[in-house]
């Protein structure tokens, strides 16, 4: 049945009056067009108002509110009035009188909330949070298995819901980074849950002018490699890449803040070792195609993501295995420095096939570069700033899974990308605002793609940059460069922190505390504060500086200090690209 040709009937011979029976058709027909009511019960005038519902989004890099958009283009299909809503603009004091609101939220780092749903994440928490009785909600929660803390800022906002009274409509889904699958059955379960009419909602379809490009996520772009060295000089222990891709003829674009999506290559040596740890014919085919092809291009067989290795304990069924699944530390402790081909030697099980095998397998997943270049000064191009993961661990060499799939590919190889675009972490459209970016190790990305993007706009705003490392001689990436921006004033100030050259460790927390005062007089000022990198260390540690310089510097308190760092978020002047 196609529910957008049915139209429910009152027969004639309900026990209405006829009156009453031609208004209440008008009425169901008009609630299936979306169409106003002239007109009620008693001849009175009536207009029909579609049901409101509110989809509130907290992301950090812009797939949960992509996806609240394409939610509500759905839900309005189906004659409902969504507002979809940024947490970190959500007015708190609206929540106790909700009446439909799904909630759509990703989890980054230590299982930390974005940063736009922090506010409302530590609220709902706290105990100023009011009953919510007259809510009904779902949740779809967004991570990636890779971390401990799966999904973890979803859950804790779905169970505080129950907590405080509010009614589940419909299952939260904990989606992977291979999230659409997961989507389109949450979004299905919420839309039976609704109440709409003979089927569920149809998985979002692309605007006209989401379509209009040939390449993207569906359909990513060879790219060429243009140039790919090695940014780090003799005697740093790190390997740090820029690769430069031409993107010319693929229709696409982005702007500075936005990242680069790369699908990978397995190492077909690591591909190799594999199939012969899983035991399984390395000559054999799937669809026609090589096994180790098959590995090294469409399945993810490197992380030991918690799902992987449920899915492989339920097949291997070995009590050793079900006890360090069990116990978070020991699997914790025994995850360091392995990967899954670790788990198929250490708790061996035969596989019955090529296919049992392919089914304990995550896809490989595309992994996001922030871009470290301006399309207005790279015309055609896009660069990135790849930090190389390689390291000897319990008798194994180890390596990155793209990291070092970059590494291996030569000037002249094509390598798939589509753009990822940012919705926050943006340059202030006013040019004449300072801007201050801490951006240590390979972090300085963005921010070299912003101070090419100042320079091409002739931005008057000031620029300071913190830029951090192992060594001053092998480890300042694009030292020549800063030297310029610094030269031609682009760069207005920069302070490094070179944790190696001196006894006492120097990080870039140190030198912010240490230029407090003028931190402090910039952001007075009107400052945007910038930071990349690290999540679980760095991007705290700066945090924490960040308090404390406006605490000492503005004299204020504790609490005040947070409030004003508050605001900074609020007024989209605090942001982050951490990983």
């Amino acid at each position: 049945m196609n529910s957008q040709n049915f139209v429910p009937c009152i027969p004639e011979n309900a026990p209405f009056s006829t009156d009453q029976i031609s208004w209440l058709n008008g009425f169901l027909a008009g609630l299936y067009s979306n169409q106003s009511i002239e007109g009620g019960l008693n001849g009175e005038s009536a207009a029909l108002e579609v049901r409101p519902i509110t989809i509130l989004w907290g992301s950090q890099t812009g797939n949960t509110e992509g996806l609240a958009k394409d939610t509500a283009k759905a839900l309005k299909a189906k004659g409902f009035a969504p507002s979809v809503v940024d947490m970190g603009d959500y007015d708190k004091s609206l929540l106790k009188d909700e009446g439909l609101l799904l909630l759509m939220t990703s989890t980054y780092g230590d299982g930390e909330a974005p940063d736009n749903a922090a506010e409302l994440y530590d609220w709902i928490l706290s105990e100023d949070a009011p009953r919510l009785e007259k809510l009904k909600y779902s949740v779809l929660a967004l991570g990636d298995t890779n971390y401990p803390d799966f999904c973890k800022c979803g859950i804790d906002f779905d169970l505080r819901f129950e907590a405080l009274g509010a009614t589940r409509i419909a299952p939260r889904m904990d989606c992977d980074a291979d999230f659409e699958e997961s989507y389109e059955s949450w979004i299905s379960s919420v839309d039976s849950a609704l109440g709409a009419v003979a089927e569920a909602i149809e998985a979002p379809a692309a605007s006209e002018e989401e379509a209009a490009p040939t390449y993207g996520k569906k359909n990513p772009f060879p790219a060429k490699i243009l140039d790919n060295y090695n940014l780090n000089g003799e005697g740093s222990s790190k390997v740090t890449r820029h690769v430069a891709f031409s993107i010319e003829g693929s229709g696409l674009s982005y702007e500075s803040g936005d990242a680069l999506a790369v699908l990978p290559r397995n190492c077909p040596s690591y591909a190799n070792d594999f199939i012969v740890a899983a035991g399984v014919d390395s000559g054999a085919t799937v669809e026609g195609k090589p096994l180790i092809d098959v590995l090294c291009d469409g399945f993810d067989i490197t992380n030991l993501s918690p799902k992987t290795l449920k899915a492989y304990a339920a097949l291997a069924k070995t009590e050793a295995l079900d006890k360090l699944i069990e116990d978070k530390d020991a699997l914790s402790e025994y995850s360091w420095g392995r990967q899954l081909i670790d788990v198929l030697i250490d708790f061996p099980f035969t596989f019955e096939s090529v296919e049992q095998l392919l089914s304990v397998l995550p896809k490989l997943a595309p992994r996001l570069y922030s871009i470290s270049s301006s399309p207005n000064a790279h015309k055609g191009e896009v660069h990135v700033t790849v930090g190389v993961v390689q390291f000897d661990a319990h008798g194994r060499e180890r390596k990155g899974v793209c990291s070092s799939f970059l590494a291996r590919e030569t000037v002249g190889a094509e390598v798939k990308v589509y753009f990822h675009a940012s919705k926050t972490f943006k340059l202030p459209q006013n040019n004449d605002l300072p801007v201050i970016m801490v951006g240590p190790g390979t972090g300085i990305a963005p921010f070299r793609s912003f101070l090419e993007e100042r320079k091409a706009r002739g931005a008057q705003g000031k620029n300071w940059l913190f830029f951090g490392d192992q060594h001053a001689s092998c480890d300042f990436l694009y030292s020549n460069e800063l030297d310029a921006y610094l030269k031609d004033g682009t760069l207005s100030k920069l302070d490094t922190a070179f944790s190696r050259d001196q006894n006492e460790k120097i990080y870039v927390q140190n030198r912010m505390i240490e230029s407090g005062a003028e931190l402090y007089e910039w952001l007075e000022e009107g400052a945007c504060f910038y930071v990349c990198g690290d999540a679980s260390r760095m991007a705290k540690d700066v945090d924490a500086a960040l308090h404390k310089v406006i605490a000492v510097n503005g004299g204020l308190s504790e609490s005040e200090a947070a409030d004003y760092v508050k605001r900074l978020k609020s007024d989209k002047r605090y942001l982050r690209d951490v990983y």
